[in-house]
């Protein structure tokens, strides 16, 4: 909602010094950031500062304490120097009369209340504004209790504020009842002033000194003062019920309660474990786990290592998107037979490339499901086990919302679909799988606590849900038995599977079996549905002209030609499939009418129109005959070269691809093929496009999404649609695997 007053600091702040600081803001009424920043670069610029700056950093509050020490009635610079601060305040909710320049009464009052709310009353008595409360005021945060905030929360950031602010590193946190990033550092700060740290040693990082410190300063009942305020704010920010004061005996029930949720020993006592839970995320990294994840194959000895470390759950990766980087960090052969043998159980997790929220959404969600579900049940997995799916990267909350939550929905989809054999968990810092879970798209959390700096660790509890706490990595044993693994505490919530099916080898493709027609039908038809592509094509500009059972029948029409080609080249059935079957869904009226114009200009000399990517594989001339060029130069084909410069060469091509459907179909693989190589000779192939290892039944994820991308090109539009057509792919793999296993070979 638009504040008249922030709209009258906004008009001050371009009119006076737009030209002055190289920026305007929009004079909406609204404030934000963009504003912030502007009255921080007007007040630097009036504090002589030549190199302005979004930041108010140390340079800003140095200059204001050297040049003023504090701005008050007696001591303001100017009457623009002031319409700066009655504008600042104003955007911080609080009144700063008419913006006049004068530190009038109700200025003051402002301030005063200021200080109040920021817990300063007693260090900054009266209505001066201190260089570190003017920091404070020049940006976003709060000092009300907002959006749901805890006031036992803002409790304890006021006392911390008004406990510590006078030393150096330590600045105003926000008062707004919600734990973060800020308070949880403060919090460290402030340990480290109470174990005796000196200002410039102290630095929020929970080091050596810190750890050392906290171990001779366990508190039980009768404990108070500062310690006690410290470990029962640490209780409270994390979200346990307790009041914010002395240890008494109502708080060693709460931290009982505590140590019984987070596996720590139930001493009710605030012991160094305790503290380490309760102010970082991985907490005392010196405990031992009864789980581990890792990406080494676990063999016989190695699991004689890891019962005598007391591990009883291992976490090994259904897959690897590599074919170069850690060889062993997907599940290997026979290796869940030797986990089983040696009385050991595995838990299961999905990973990808997802490094940042671009690689989550719905689309990537279906084809994540469905890819889990065809590698549980290829390595024996059996029904009823839970998939941790991975969100291992340092997702911001507002990209939970936009990007992990839909991805999640889409996992849980494509496991319905499939029949609701695995269970969803989910890996990932604790906001993540707070959300996800409290979303209903994952049913126990595998939390990477080890990465502490994360914004979703930092600040966050442990979720209720928690399964797994991933806390440090860690080598045990010695010669064939060492290993490195990421230690983790286990609830019990989750205890992996101890026996195993008999794992699907890897078969080359067969003839596809009837009696799956129906389901592989409804399937696609389910999956492109979800993803926006109406059964019948659709209506209006972006209509389609093929329905869905139209593509489906034509593709799979051509089994017998598939198949015999997929054989021939080692490559998976489904690639073909999805390449067809994904082109011939997206062939519009506006694909129609270029067609027609290279007709026009082939048969009667109109227009210049030449080529276009065209019949139901969306196949342009030129590319069919490097395609083909390319494939008959290697020995994967035999006929006769065209010249792809030539006219009556792509016209002969182009008239192929276009009305011949099993021509087409006979080209989608060798496209596959050139793509491999990295389409040498095509329209402006970017220095990235490498050559692949040799087509293979076993190429991973990242060559099957590489490969199914080069089909189509280059460029962003690309890459979201191969991520798309990964679903259709990992469904077509789903039913071609089954005829595969049926047939036996």
């Amino acid at each position: 909602m638009a504040d008249e007053m922030v709209r009258q600091a906004q008009v001050f702040i371009n009119r006076v010094y737009g030209s002055r600081i190289g920026m305007t803001v929009e004079e909406n009424g609204q404030t934000g950031w963009p504003t912030m920043y502007a009255l921080t670069r007007a007040l630097q610029y009036e504090l002589g500062i030549t190199n302005l700056s979004n930041s108010f950093g140390p340079a800003t509050l140095a200059a204001i304490a050297e040049k003023y020490g504090k701005i008050d009635a007696n001591n303001v610079p100017h009457a623009d120097f002031c319409r700066i601060i009655q504008s600042a305040l104003y955007c911080k909710g609080y009144d700063g009369s008419a913006i006049d320049g004068t530190y009038s009464d109700r200025v003051k009052q402002s301030v005063t209340q200021l200080n109040a709310d920021m817990g300063l009353s007693a260090v900054y008595p009266g209505s001066a504004l201190w260089p570190k409360v003017i920091k404070g005021l020049f940006n976003m945060d709060a000092y009300v209790t907002v959006s749901g905030g805890s006031n036992a929360v803002r409790a304890v950031q006021q006392w911390l504020n008004g406990q510590y602010v006078l030393r150096k590193d330590y600045y105003v946190i926000p008062c707004d009842g919600h734990h973060s990033r800020d308070v949880a550092k403060s919090m460290l700060f402030a340990v480290q002033y109470e174990i005796g740290m000196a200002d410039g040693v102290a630095n929020g990082v929970f080091g050596p000194g810190t750890q050392s410190g906290l171990k001779s300063h366990t508190l039980s009942v009768g404990s108070s003062g500062n310690w006690a305020r410290l470990f029962t704010g640490a209780m409270i920010l994390n979200q346990r019920p307790v009041a914010f004061g002395n240890f008494t005996s109502a708080v060693s029930t709460a931290v009982q309660s505590f140590q019984s949720f987070a596996k720590l020993p139930v001493t009710g006592k605030g012991d160094f474990s305790t503290w380490a839970s309760l102010l970082v995320s991985y907490g005392d990294q010196s405990r031992s786990g009864e789980a581990c994840d890792g990406v080494t194959k676990i063999t016989d000895a190695r699991a004689a290592t890891l019962k005598a470390a007391g591990v009883k759950y291992i976490g090994r990766y259904l897959t690897n998107p590599s074919a170069t980087s850690l060889p062993e960090k997907a599940i290997q052969p026979g290796e869940l037979a030797t986990i089983a043998a040696n009385g050991l159980r595995c838990f299961p997790i999905y990973q990808t490339y997802g490094r940042d929220a671009a690689g989550f959404n719905y689309a990537a969600g279906r084809a994540a499901g469905q890819a889990a579900a065809n590698a549980a049940l290829d390595h024996g997995f059996k029904p009823g086990t839970r998939i941790f799916f991975a969100v291992d990267f340092d997702a911001l909350d507002h990209e939970v919302t936009s990007n992990v939550l839909p991805h999640f929905k889409g996992i849980v989809d494509a496991l319905a679909a499939d029949g609701a054999e695995f269970k969803v968990g989910v890996y990932g810092p604790r906001n993540v799988c707070t959300r996800v879970g409290e979303t209903g798209h994952s049913t126990a959390s595998f939390v990477s606590d080890m990465s502490s700096g994360f914004s979703g660790n930092f600040g966050y509890p442990l979720p209720a849900d928690w399964a797994y706490d991933q806390i440090v990595t860690r080598t045990v044993g010695s010669g064939a038995g060492s290993i490195e693994i990421d230690v983790n505490i286990a609830s019990g919530r989750d205890t992996g599977q101890a026996s195993f099916n008999a794992p699907r080898p890897p078969r080359p493709d067969v003839g596809f079996d009837g009696s799956f027609l129906n389901a592989l039908h409804a399937d696609l038809s389910r999956y492109m549905r979800s993803i926006g592509y109406e059964d019948d094509g659709g209506t209006g500009t972006n209509a389609r002209l093929f329905t869905h059972t139209q593509c489906f029948e034509t593709i799979m029409s051509h089994d017998a030609q598939t198949t015999q080609l997929s054989r021939a080249y080692n490559m998976r059935k489904a690639m073909i499939q999805t390449s067809a079957y994904w082109e011939m869904r997206h062939y519009d009226l506006i694909d129609q009418g270029v067609d027609h114009a290279v007709a026009q200009y082939h048969l009667n000399g109109v227009g210049i129109k030449k080529d276009s990517s065209t019949g139901i594989g969306q196949i342009s001339g030129e590319n069919g005959i490097r395609a083909w060029n390319h494939c008959i130069d290697n020995g994967f084909v035999t006929g006769t070269r065209l010249d792809p410069t030539k006219d009556a060469d792509i016209w002969t091509m182009w008239q192929k691809v276009n009305k011949d459907n099993a021509f087409t179909m006979r080209t989608v693989p060798l496209i596959h093929l050139w793509g491999v190589a990295g389409k040498p000779g095509g329209q402006n192939p970017p220095a990235g496009e490498t050559k692949l290892r040799a087509m293979s039944l076993n190429y991973t994820e990242g060559e099957v999404f590489e490969i199914i991308r080069r089909y189509q090109g280059w460029g962003n539009e690309a890459e979201a649609h191969a991520a798309k057509r990964m679903g259709l792919y990992y469904i077509f793999e789903k039913y071609n695997n089954l005829a595969r296993q049926l047939a036996g070979g």
